[in-house]
This record gives C-alpha cells, sequence and structure tokens, in this order.
C-alpha cells in the first residue's frame, strides 16, 4: 500500500499553484501511478460533452478513447457519482476490457469545487481483488483537495 500522506504531500508540492486541469491530471496520475506496483493502468477519464467520458492523461498500456456514462466501471462511476471498488471485473455487468490482463478496478469521481463532475480517476490491477476501502478513501481525499480547491 502506498504512503498515501507521503504521497498527498508530493502532489501538493507539485501541483501548487496549477489551475490547469489537464496539467493536473497528468501529474496526479503519474505520481499515483509510480506510488504502487498494484496500479498497472492509473488515468483519468474527462467529461467532455453530456454523458461522455474521453480518455485523458494515464500511464500505463492503451485505454478505450470513448466511455458512455451507460456502460462500464467508469460510466458507473460518472453516471451515479459512487466510487467503484471492483474486486473481479469480469463479474461486474456490462465490464468494458480496455485490457485482457485486468483483473480488479478503483474508479473514482473527480469534482471541481462548485460539485461539477470533471470526470474519474480509474485505476485497474492485473491482480484480482487489488484495491481496499482505504485505498478508495486516500485517493479520493486527494483528488479533493487538488481538484475541489
Amino acid at each position: 500500500m502506498p504512503d498515501y500522506p507521503a504521497l498527498a504531500a508530493r502532489i501538493r508540492a507539485l501541483t501548487e499553484g496549477e489551475q490547469d486541469e489537464v496539467a493536473l491530471m497528468a501529474t496526479l496520475g503519474c505520481e499515483i501511478h509510480h506510488s504502487d506496483d498494484r496500479f498497472d493502468w492509473t488515468g483519468f477519464y474527462r467529461v467532455t460533452e453530456p454523458e461522455v467520458l474521453k480518455i485523458g492523461p494515464y500511464q500505463g498500456g492503451h485505454g478505450c478513447l470513448v466511455i458512455p456514462f451507460s456502460r462500464g466501471v467508469c460510466g458507473a462511476a460518472a453516471r451515479t457519482g459512487k466510487v467503484q471498488l471492483v474486486p473481479d471485473v469480469e463479474a461486474f455487468p456490462g465490464h468494458i476490457a480496455c485490457a485482457a490482463s485486468t483483473r480488479s478496478e478503483l474508479v473514482i469521481p473527480v469534482r471541481d469545487g462548485a460539485g461539477r463532475l470533471l470526470g474519474v480517476l480509474d485505476i485497474d490491477s492485473d491482480q484480482p481483488d487489488a484495491f481496499t476501502p482505504e485505498d478508495a478513501e486516500a485517493l479520493a481525499a486527494i483528488l479533493d483537495a487538488v481538484f475541489g480547491r
């Protein structure tokens, strides 16, 4: 498990004063991805039009380019506004297999200070049941600190 307090401090130092959402997403994607070996693919899907997510900055192999809110784990997080902690992606109805190696997934909605949905942070693992509620809570707090300010 990452040292979340150290990760949060590093991200805070790297992003201080930055307002550009894509630059922030790129920096967070890199820092989060390299903080833990469980994280096989780490990136953002951005809301680019109503009910549509498009791939944003990420680390890892290729990802799906477009995900409608009506499909997959990322779509469920965007549609419901709730964290999706999926221990077995094969058991998730409507899962989109962007990478055949993905076994578990954590997706967290990303909101700005006004509560507007900017997109989702998607973390995939090639390990089953790789993520914990503690991962979700710590990462959501980091996202809030960066995008909700």
